[in-house]
């Protein structure tokens, strides 16, 4: 198989595009700002938050693991995971908001961004 240019892939834009909006609401709604120290926290809310950042940053990992590997049972695990991380992204969605969380607009706007990469995910995986 061929190694394509991951940046012409539109599952692979779109999943950095994922990756990129978690980071922006991950940091405007914790109340712990330091991203890369969220896991230490004791709020709940960052807790989740450090989950959905750390799930939205393995999606484009695992697109290039798909991609790369000549493997057919590392591509169909890659692809089974990627469909839990992205039922988990949801799921943190919903935990936050049952955290308290105001601003639902931008969870909303993620889960718009969400369901636009799934239809990309359904292509791309037909192609692999």
């Amino acid at each position: 198989m061929p190694n394509r240019n991951l940046n012409t892939l539109p599952v692979y834009r779109k999943a950095l595009d994922l990756c990129s909006m978690s980071r922006e609401i991950v940091s405007y709604i914790t109340y712990n700002k330091d991203l890369l120290h969220l896991y230490k926290s004791q709020s709940h809310r960052d807790i989740i938050a450090d989950s959905l950042l750390t799930d939205a940053i393995l999606i484009p990992q695992k697109i290039e693991l798909a991609e790369r590997s000549e493997s057919h049972l590392i591509r169909t695990s890659t692809i089974h995971h990627i469909n839990i991380i992205t039922k988990n992204i949801l799921s943190y969605c919903r935990g936050l908001e049952m955290d308290g969380l105001k601003e639902k607009e931008y969870l909303n706007l993620l889960r718009e961004e969400l369901k636009i990469f799934r239809k990309t995910y359904r292509i791309w995986k037909r192609s692999l």
